[in-house]
């Protein structure tokens, strides 16, 4: 044994007889359960939550897990709010929009009817003030937020009937999410707040006569076009629409500064890579649904604009009487006007011509 080797072998001897081991701090494991709203069928919207839960214990090895739940497993498809804020659950992941009843404000973190598109969204929350905003909003429900996922530009939905003026929404029955019924229902609609999984055997039977749920790939899956062919778009209540991720404030309080990176960073990889597959799969899924029987129609203008008409007057109302709204709605309107102007110059430009070339 050479010089050095002895030095150091009596160097630990002595800190042993001396009955002082080395400081050694590991970490307990960590296992959250996370509950989402949405049916395990849909590998899209639902895989967002895999994404998460597949990253933290990736990054965290293997010490910090989180399984995730479809809706009835640990609680209803629309009690994820509630569940998290009462620690029932560490986490939750859904469209916040669904919890307008609990207060109109919930809508602008998801979409609102003419609002952002999906990076415009994104922008506002990351480097505007959207996540700032939504932080303190959220505090009184227990929540702390992030970003989980973006659907892009929604399709309008599926009728059973032709939409050939405002007239034919007077009594429609249609499953519209959350707070777009709103609007929906100052155009004479009959709006119906249904959970994915329960849409399809609504519309066969005839409970509804009509319905939203995102794009052609989701869509597809659900079987839309096998009970009505009439494909309607744009979806002008989600110019992109956004899911968040809940988390338990005392839960992530209790984390350590390194897994709240993990957590930070998971939900931004789940909240990129979600889009990514709309993005990549919905182009097919069009093509599949027309091949199918699906008649791929626009909204009339005049629909289109008694819509933007009476949104915006929603706004107006709701900034004179909720001051949780006021304050974020303000910022948001601020942000989507600068958003459109610099929109119309490159981004809106080059799609047209993109899309009107022959590639």
């Amino acid at each position: 044994m050479d010089r050095r080797s002895l030095i150091r072998h009596a160097g630990i001897a002595s800190v042993l007889a001396a009955g002082a081991a080395p400081a050694v701090h590991a970490q307990a494991a960590i296992r959250w359960r996370l509950t989402s709203s949405f049916p395990k069928a849909l590998d899209t919207i639902h895989g967002a939550a895999d994404v998460f839960a597949q990253s933290v214990k990736a990054m965290s090895g293997g010490k910090f897990e989180v399984t995730v739940h479809a809706p009835g497993e640990l609680v209803p498809a629309f009690g994820v709010v509630d569940a998290v804020q009462a620690g029932t659950v560490e986490a939750g992941h859904t469209a916040p929009y669904y919890f307008f009843g609990k207060d109109d404000t919930f809508a602008l973190a998801t979409a609102i009817p003419f609002g952002l598109n999906s990076r415009q969204l994104t922008a506002w929350m990351y480097d505007g003030n959207g996540l700032k905003l939504f932080r303190e909003f959220y505090d009184q429900y227990n929540i702390v937020n992030f970003p989980g996922g973006n659907t892009g530009s929604q399709m309008g939905g599926w009728y059973r009937k032709e939409i050939k003026t405002a007239a034919d929404l007077k009594g429609l029955k249609m499953r519209i999410g959350g707070f777009a019924g709103k609007v929906l229902t100052r155009m004479g609609g009959v709006p119906q707040n249904i959970p994915g999984g329960e849409i399809y055997q609504a519309l066969e039977k005839g409970t509804i006569d009509a319905t939203e749920w995102i794009g052609p790939y989701d869509d597809e899956k659900l079987g839309f076009q096998k009970v009505a062919k009439n494909y309607y778009y744009p979806g002008w209540w989600e110019g992109g629409a956004q899911l968040e991720f809940y988390i338990n404030k005392a839960a992530y309080n209790a984390l350590s500064p390194e897994n709240k990176a993990i957590v930070e960073n998971a939900t931004a990889h789940a909240h990129t890579v979600m889009q990514a597959r709309y993005d990549a799969r919905n182009p097919a899924a069009l093509k599949r649904l027309v091949a199918a029987g699906a008649k791929v129609l626009a909204f009339p203008k005049p629909v289109m604009d008694l819509a933007f008409k009476e949104s915006m007057a929603l706004y107006s109302e709701l900034s004179a009487s909720n001051p949780n709204w006021k304050k974020i709605y303000t910022d948001y309107a601020n942000f989507r006007r600068d958003q459109n102007l610099w929109f119309r110059f490159a981004e809106a430009q080059f799609d047209r011509y993109m899309q009107s070339a022959k590639l």
